[in-house]
């Protein structure tokens, strides 16, 4: 019963994405979405993604490899520093993957970063953008989806990062200017310029945070 209700949510949220200029689809498991996210990428393609946990345990990012994919790993302690080489080659890449905090149901994408390099991956830069969400990331309104990050997504990250922000020491959002703020762009994506560019494949099923 609940795969049936997860379609016709999706459904009504690709029609939504459409009208945006973003392609939507649906798959009702994982291995379904990690069938389609190899079906999009060409064989040999640059490929670099977000720290997505979505994205990791679909197990693309291994598939792709195996195929001659050229696989751009952002090195952790790089994402922070700006001007380093890897911006220039993940910015080059054909493909970027990553998952989305939020998706609204009238298809907006509702995203909150710290060091903010899966945010500028999204923005400008690379070619395609395969976007993976499970259906828990829906929500009713860009509020609503800020709110979720910020009460049930940040505190969990931070505590299993060992960030030193309000949220991961005391488990609540105080709209800290903490030095470790996961909350330093908050970023709303309402229309994709570019046709073709920007893929979402919504999951019917609960994946990531």
């Amino acid at each position: 019963m609940a795969s049936k209700a997860y379609e016709q949510m999706a459904s009504c949220v690709i029609e939504e994405l459409k009208k945006r200029n973003m392609e939507g689809f649906y798959c009702e498991d994982s291995k379904a979405a990690a069938d389609l996210v190899c079906s999009l990428v060409e064989q040999g393609a640059s490929v670099s993604w977000g720290g997505s946990s979505t994205i990791k345990s679909l197990g693309v990012l291994e598939r792709l490899k195996e195929v001659g994919c050229q696989m751009i790993e952002y090195p952790e302690q790089e994402k922070k520093e700006i001007g380093s080489p890897i911006f220039q080659q993940v910015a080059g890449a054909d493909y970027f993957l990553m998952s989305t905090n939020a998706i609204t149901r009238k298809g907006e994408l509702v995203n909150i970063d710290g060091a903010s390099n899966r945010l500028s991956s999204l923005l400008h830069g690379p070619k395609h953008v395969i976007i993976v969400a499970g259906i828990n990331k829906l929500v009713k309104t860009v509020e609503d989806g800020v709110n979720r990050i910020q009460t049930s997504v940040c505190p969990v990250i931070a505590e299993k990062s060992g960030r030193q922000t309000p949220c991961g020491i005391k488990g609540v959002c105080t709209d800290c200017q903490s030095p470790d703020c996961m909350c330093c762009n908050i970023v709303i994506s309402r229309r994709s310029r570019y046709n073709g560019r920007v893929k979402v494949i919504l999951v019917g099923e609960n994946l990531g945070d």
